[in-house]
Parts: structure tokens; C-alpha cells; sequence
């Protein structure tokens, strides 16, 4: 065989053998679609479950396939189960069982070489991996925890031009919160596949948030297409897992149509009741065989699952009778998801609709609620919920009553109704609640309003009961003023008043009776002092004399007490309560009210008077229910007084409304606090002169009334450290030329002052440096030849230099010539030797310390001078 023969045939063989690598790889790519889920077994070990969907009839079965368990570790794993489906598709199951050391994240995953080939929105899909993970979170404080599982396969077909819809059907057993969302498709080494694409639609290709439906609307091109997204589990607030399942949809040209199945809405049953509901589903293509299915998590349930006879089959329209008995069971914070599922026979694909359906089951509301009224508590009791997976109860009170009737999956106790949550009852058996306001006692004088819900481990809570309301016994004075008569340092003086009690107990309380009147600066109980007794029990005014009322708010409290010389005990003592107490803030025209108390009663309304220095009155300029005012339009000052009246009243019938009271009074200058806005600044250099101009500009002219002086501020050193350096006094001038200067580099930066001496924040910083100008530049010809024209060497015009250091070598590299003298001034003759240098070129170094921002810096300049002599050549 010839030389040029061999070389051929073994090209052949080459060619061959690229052939037959290139068709097994062809034939050996299967991985179509999967996800990984896992089960809890016992403490830190979990049974993971990896499904595939592949090629029926690839030759690169997988028996085992490597699982990598996120903690560093892996293991192969064998197939369980392999199941062929129609359309050349194989379901495969590979199950094993990890322990882990430590609670924590684990991503578990699996990378198989062979994802198939032929795939549209991923380039060159034959030699990209498939790639699928699932996130473990090992959190103790959140309870154990089984990914949620997959009830609808990955894999399906579409009609080109025509919806696609999908639902992975995802159920949790434990009830949490299911999310989710569209990711790109992963491959090689867990990455993002490079080119990757959502697949082309005619409208919008959306996956919902909230239920699972992936919605194509509609196909455009035919062929096969992979997208992946990603289940979040959500407990409390907090994700516990992710589960991303990569599903394929081949495409095929068809003229089918969808069916359609009716619309269904969600639902919230209340627990012990049955759901029926009759499905229905029809096909525009009449002569199509409907197939209606259903699937979800309720079919999964131990106790009562949903009954629902499938497959129902139809011509042209189809409908099945859905039925759930619901019971205590059932209860879970979350919704039940079913998927309806239509499906026509229509070729060369079946097309499909799906409509979901949200079911939430709700716990009834406790029953029998009943209020009873101690002196300062109340008593609550209730029937136990039906419910025995309750967890325990909640209570909430009102001081009114809201009349709340809940809408159909309104569960628990709004917050818009008013009702604040005051206890956790953490047992389903017990029924009873003493409610005594956390020890100190409920006042006196007030309705109060109740309702009781239950609640369960994964927080759901019943529907909530209805309420009940309850007024205490008056068996105790109930303060109603606490108002300031007179405002001053040392005699200033309170009026109090209260309510005496109604019913109190004649057989016990025979008499005679004494008020003790306690009283403590600030708003504190803390070191209550007795200050004076009243010996009447009709007696129910008290006026506090000699006091500092200007600066100090005062709080007091009533004791009634049977002063019988052989029979004195307490009969009941009021709440806490105190003056209204107010303060302000003066600001530019203007004062900033604010006013505090402590009182069982509720203030609603509140009335700002200020002193009218003309009729010598109190003249209401203003009314809030809030407990802050500001006064504005004053003159700066000027001293203005004010005083507050609050109204308010006890949500009983036991004491007088409304209640009013006044603060003390309360007096400020309005001063002009408030600076100027920074003036804007600009800034021009003048390298020749070296002198920088700034000019500035108001941007507001309310913002600058008042203003009387411009400050410059200067840093050669940079924008952290700048210095004043001048105060411009004409408002008309607002410009500013720096100079005598060694540099034009520096920061500057303006600012507004006003008469009250308010200086404005700076204005931008800015800064210049010598780059501004023309830099210290070497020429690079020169002539030594005595001619008078260019016969040194020597810069450019220069400024800011402080120093070089130049170095001229000839082309040996032996230096001829160095200097640290800016202007150079070098005749061309050789430093050492005296002699002149030849003609010709030669190279130089120069270090350039300048006068920059922020100091002296140096600049390295390397370059080539040309030296020409005129007159024959001369040599070193």
C-alpha cells in the first residue's frame, strides 16, 4: 500500500470512528425531565426520592445514578421502579436514605451527562448536562419537615397556536406554604445554561405565584423545549425548602383545540360541613373524547379524602360530581389544592385544560362565650372547640363593642376591628380565662368587650366567637378630672374629681366612709404620697394647692376605705391618673405642641387655645386627635402661650361624659432654627494668573430670605479638612476670586448664613487639580549649535513644579546629563566630561514633583530628544 493510500484509509478510519462516537452519543442522550423530593424519617435522616422522565428506547439506561447529598458526600443509588409510559417515555424512581451531622442547608442534587439532544431553547443540548437539586434545611426550631411531592408528571405534549397549561399539582402534608416561580434550566456543574431561553410565545409564557399554573399562551415554533422552576416551602414566614423540577413539552403542529372546564371558585368551609359540587368540562371539537380527572393533596389524606369518580369520559362535553365531607382533621392554615384535569383524544396531541381549585378548611368558633365582672377582673368561660387538634385558645378585648361578623374565610380576629390580643390559653381543654389586665386590675368605669378564638399548630385559627361584653361592679371612686387650675412655679393648683361608688354592698360597707387622696410627680404610681383625706363619701372634689404646676405633671390616685373605729378596711381604690402635661419646641415662625398623660379613661378630641394678649383671653387656634399640634404664621420673638383641653370619656355608664381637662400652660419664643439651603457652586481656573473664581447661585428664594453672609471654605489637601477663608457680607457679590496662590489645586466649598446665625450645609464640594492646566512637557528636538535659536534644552512654559529629577541618556545608556532644576537649561555638552554631545537621539527619565491636590506628588516622563548640531559632528 502506497504512502498516500495509508494516509487515506486512515483518515477513513478516523472519520468512522468520529461517526460512530458522534451517533452513539446521539442515540445515548435520554434525561428529559425530574426533581428530587425527600421524606422524613427520624432525627437527622431522610429518605430521598430522585425521579427522572427519559427516552424509552436509548440504549443509556440508568440503573444506578450518583445523588450528591449536600454535605459533601454522595452515593449511587439504585432504581426502585422504572415505568414506561406512552410516547416512548420511561418514569424512573431511584430511593435512598442519608443521615446528616448537623442541622443546616443541603443542596441535594444529581448531573447526568446525557440530557437529550434536539432541545430548542437550550443550544446544543446534546453536550449540556442535566442538572436538578433540591434544598434540605435542618432547622430544629421549626420542627422536622418532608418536601412537598409532585402529583402531575413534568412531561407533556402541546399544540402549536393553541394555550398550553400546566400544574405540577405539588402537595404538602404538612400543611406549609407552597410559592413559585420560573428559573433558567441548570447544566454542567450546577451553572445556568449559557444561551438558555424561555421559550417563544405569541402572547406570554407565566407561571402563577401562588397556585402552579405555567401558562403558555400560546407555542409558536415546533419542537421540544425544557424550563424549569422552583417550589418554596414557607413555615411561619420562614423558607424550609426548595424543590426545582425541570420538565419538558414537545410541540407538534395540530389543528385540535383545547377542551374547556368550567370556572370554579375557590372555597372556605367550615369544618364538619361537605363541599359538593358538580365538574364539568367541554370540547369546541364535538366529536373529541373528553377524559376529566382530578388530583391533589386531599385525595392523599387518611381521614376523609374527597370523593371525586374518575376517569368520567364524554363526547364533546363531560362532568363528574365532586364530594368532601370535611372534618376537624382538615384543618390547616393554608389551602388544599386540587387540579382538575380535562384531556381530549384528539392526534397527533392531546390537548388539556386545568382549572384549580383552592379549598380552605376553618376551624368553628369556640361556643358559649360568657363574661362575668369581678370588681377589677373579669371571668371567661367558653366550650371547648370540637376541635381536638386545637392547640389552645386566644383572647381579645375591646373597651367597646365592634358587633364583627366574619366573612366566609375571615378567620381569626381582625386588627380593623379594634380588638387587641391580651392571653394564650395553650390547652384545648382549658376553657377559662381570669382576665385582671396582667395583675393590676382593670378600671373601673369601662366596658369591656371579649372574643375568643382557637388556634392550631401550624398556625391556623378558628373562626372567631361572638362577642360579649361586660361592665364591672362600681364599688370603687373612679377619677374623672385631673385638670390644671393654675399654672406656676410654687403655687399652682389641681382640680381633681371622681365618681363615688354605686354599688356598694350596705350590709357590708355599713360606714362611716374616708377618701385618701395620694398623689406623685410625673406619670408613675411609684412613691405615691397620702397628701389629704375627705371624710364625706359624697365629698368627690379635691383642689391641689401650693404646687410646682409649670414644670411637673402630677398623678393621683382615690382610696375609699370603711372608717368604722372596729370595722376600717380598703373597699376599692381608683386607677392611676394624671394631668395632661405639655411641652414645645419653638421653631422658625412657628411652636411645636406635644402633651402626655396617664389615664384609665380614653381622651378622643384635643383643643389648643393660645393667649390672645388683646382681649387678654384664651382663643382656641386649633383641635387634632392626636396628642402633637404645630402653631404656624408666628413672628419669630415674639413669646406666645397655649394651653390643652382634652375630652375624653370611660366606654361605661357609670360616670359622667365627657370628660374634660386642661394642661398646664405652657410658653415660647419661635426662633429661626431652620439654616439656608446650600447656595450651588461653580468654580473656573485661570492657569496663566493662578487664580481660581467661584460664583454660586440661590436655588429657592423662600429658602434664603433671610439670609445676610456667604462663608468660602478652602482644603489644598483635599474635600476632609476645609478651612474658612472668607466671608463674603455683600448679598449682592456672589463671587469670589482666589489667588496668590503657589497652586490652583484645592477643594472648595460655600455656604449660607442667615440672621439668626444659621449656616446652611455646605454646598457641593469641588475640587481642582493641576490637570486643569497645561503640564510640565519636555520638547523633544533641540539644536546646540550657537545659532540663538533653540540652543537649549529646555520645558515647556510650565507652573505648579516644585522639583525634577532628569536624567539624559545617550544610546549606550551612559547618563550625559542630570539636574533637578525645573528649567533644565541643558547646552548639550556632556555633564562630565564638558565636551559636546554628538548628534543624534537619546533617552530620557524624569521624575516631575508637582504641586497637586493633596501635596507634592511626582510624575514620570520617559521620552526621546532628537539633538541636531549644525556644524559637523561632534563627538563626547
Amino acid at each position: 500500500m502506497s504512502k498516500l493510500n495509508l494516509k487515506i484509509y486512515s483518515l477513513k478510519i478516523v472519520f468512522l470512528l468520529v461517526f460512530i462516537i458522534t451517533s452513539l452519543n446521539a442515540v445515548a442522550t435520554h434525561q428529559r425531565a425530574g426533581y428530587i423530593t425527600y421524606r422524613h424519617l427520624i432525627g437527622m435522616t431522610y429518605e430521598i426520592t430522585l425521579i427522572t422522565y427519559t427516552y424509552t428506547p436509548s440504549p443509556a439506561d440508568r440503573p444506578k445514578l450518583e445523588i450528591f447529598w449536600g454535605d459533601g458526600t454522595s452515593e449511587e443509588v439504585d432504581r426502585t421502579e422504572k415505568l414506561d409510559l406512552p410516547d416512548n417515555i420511561s418514569k424512573n424512581t431511584y430511593v435512598g436514605t442519608h443521615t446528616y451531622d448537623a442541622p443546616g442547608s443541603y443542596t441535594i442534587h444529581i448531573e447526568d451527562k446525557n440530557r437529550n439532544g434536539g432541545i430548542l431553547n437550550i443550544p446544543n443540548s446534546v453536550n449540556i448536562a442535566f442538572y436538578i437539586e433540591t434544598t434540605l434545611i435542618i432547622n430544629p426550631f421549626l420542627g422536622s419537615n418532608s418536601s412537598p411531592i409532585i402529583l402531575n408528571p413534568p412531561i407533556e405534549n402541546a399544540c402549536a397556536n393553541q394555550p398550553f397549561i400546566y400544574n405540577p399539582a405539588a402537595f404538602d402534608s404538612e400543611g406549609d406554604s407552597l410559592s413559585y416561580k420560573l428559573v433558567v434550566c441548570k447544566g454542567d456543574d450546577g451553572l445556568e445554561i449559557p444561551g438558555y431561553t424561555f421559550p417563544l410565545a405569541s402572547n406570554n409564557f407565566t407561571l402563577d405565584p401562588l397556585t402552579g399554573d405555567l401558562l403558555w399562551e400560546s407555542p409558536v415554533i415546533t419542537g421540544e423545549y425544557n424550563v424549569a422552576f422552583v417550589i418554596e416551602e414557607w413555615r411561619f414566614g420562614v423558607k424550609i425548602s426548595s424543590l426545582t423540577v425541570d420538565m419538558q413539552i414537545l410541540v407538534v403542529p395540530c389543528n385540535n383545540r383545547p377542551p374547556v372546564i368550567e370556572e370554579i371558585n375557590d372555597l372556605c368551609v367550615l369544618a364538619g360541613s361537605s363541599i359538593a359540587m358538580v365538574i364539568k368540562a367541554t370540547d369546541p371539537d364535538i366529536s373529541d373524547v373528553i377524559t376529566l380527572t382530578a388530583d391533589g393533596g386531599p385525595f392523599l389524606l387518611n381521614e376523609s379524602p374527597p370523593i371525586f369518580p374518575q376517569p368520567s369520559y364524554g363526547t364533546g362535553s363531560v362532568q363528574s360530581y365532586f364530594y368532601w365531607q370535611t372534618t376537624c382533621a382538615h384543618v390547616r392554615k393554608n389551602p388544599y389544592s386540587i387540579v382538575f384535569k380535562a384531556k381530549d383524544n384528539s392526534s397527533p396531541v392531546n390537548l388539556i385544560d386545568l382549572e384549580t381549585l383552592l379549598i380552605t378548611v376553618v376551624a368553628p368558633a369556640p361556643e358559649n362565650l360568657t363574661a362575668s365582672p369581678l370588681n377589677d377582673a373579669v371571668q371567661l368561660n367558653w366550650e371547648k372547640s370540637i376541635c381536638e387538634n386545637a392547640k389552645g385558645y386566644k383572647i381579645y378585648r375591646k373597651n367597646t363593642y365592634y358587633g364583627f361578623l366574619p366573612d366566609t374565610c375571615e378567620t381569626g380576629v381582625p386588627a380593623y376591628t379594634g380588638y387587641s390580643w391580651i392571653a394564650t390559653v395553650n390547652d384545648v381543654n382549658d376553657t377559662s380565662f381570669l382576665d385582671n389586665n396582667n395583675g393590676i386590675g382593670l378600671p373601673q368605669g369601662n366596658t369591656y368587650c371579649y372574643m375568643v378564638i382557637a388556634f392550631f399548630e401550624d398556625g391556623a385559627e378558628s373562626y372567631a366567637s361572638l362577642e360579649v361584653c361586660t361592665e364591672l361592679p362600681h364599688t370603687a371612686p373612679i377619677i374623672t378630672n385631673v385638670s390644671i387650675r393654675n399654672t406656676d412655679n410654687t403655687n399652682g393648683s389641681v382640680y381633681i374629681a371622681w365618681s363615688k361608688p354605686k354599688d356598694l354592698d350596705s350590709l357590708v360597707h355599713t360606714g362611716p366612709f374616708k377618701y385618701l387622696i395620694y398623689r406623685n410627680n410625673g406619670f408613675t404610681i411609684n412613691n405615691l404620697q397620702l397628701i389629704d383625706s375627705l371624710s364625706n363619701i359624697n365629698d368627690t372634689i379635691f383642689i391641689d394647692t401650693l404646687i410646682n404646676t409649670r414644670q411637673l405633671p402630677y398623678v393621683y390616685k382615690i382610696e375609699l376605705y370603711n372608717d368604722a373605729p372596729s370595722n376600717r378596711f380598703l373597699i376599692g381604690s381608683s386607677q392611676n391618673a394624671s394631668s395632661v402635661f405639655a411641652t414645645t419646641t419653638a421653631t422658625n415662625q412657628s411652636v411645636n405642641l406635644q402633651w402626655s398623660f396617664n389615664v384609665p379613661w380614653t381622651n378622643i378630641n384635643y383643643t389648643i387655645y393660645r393667649y390672645n394678649d388683646l382681649t387678654l383671653t384664651f382663643d382656641s387656634v386649633g383641635n387634632t386627635n392626636l396628642t402633637n399640634f404645630k402653631d404656624i404664621g408666628l413672628t419669630n420673638g415674639i413669646q406666645y402661650c397655649y394651653k390643652v383641653k382634652s375630652v375624653g370619656a370611660y366606654s361605661g355608664t357609670n360616670t359622667i361624659n365627657p370628660l374634660i381637662n386642661f394642661s398646664q400652660i405652657v410658653c415660647d419664643v419661635p426662633i429661626d432654627t431652620v439654616p439656608p439651603c446650600p447656595p450651588i457652586l461653580n468654580l473656573t481656573t485661570d492657569c496663566d494668573n493662578i487664580k481660581n473664581t467661584l460664583t454660586w447661585q440661590r436655588i429657592d428664594d423662600e429658602c434664603f430670605f433671610d439670609v445676610i453672609k456667604y462663608n468660602i471654605y478652602y482644603s489644598q489637601n483635599g474635600g476632609d479638612d476645609l478651612k474658612l477663608i472668607f466671608t463674603n457680607n455683600n448679598l449682592l457679590d456672589t463671587t469670589f476670586i482666589h489667588d496668590n496662590l503657589s497652586t490652583i489645586a484645592g477643594c472648595y466649598a460655600v455656604t449660607a448664613v442667615d440672621s439668626f446665625n444659621n449656616e446652611s450645609p455646605i454646598s457641593q464640594v469641588i475640587c481642582l487639580d493641576i490637570d486643569s492646566c497645561s503640564l510640565y512637557t519636555l520638547p523633544n528636538v533641540f539644536t546646540p549649535d550657537g545659532d540663538g535659536y533653540n540652543d537649549l534644552f529646555i520645558p515647556f512654559p510650565y507652573a505648579f513644579v516644585e522639583k525634577i529629577e532628569l536624567k539624559i541618556f545617550n544610546r549606550w545608556g551612559s547618563i550625559v546629563f542630570e539636574t533637578t532644576d525645573p528649567d533644565i537649561n541643558w547646552d548639550g555638552k556632556n555633564i562630565y566630561s564638558t565636551n559636546e554631545s554628538s548628534q543624534g537621539v537619546y533617552f530620557y527619565v524624569c521624575e516631575v514633583y508637582e504641586q497637586r491636590l493633596g501635596g507634592i506628588k511626582n510624575r514620570t516622563l520617559k521620552g526621546f530628544i532628537h539633538l541636531l548640531q549644525g556644524s559637523g559632528e561632534k563627538y563626547d
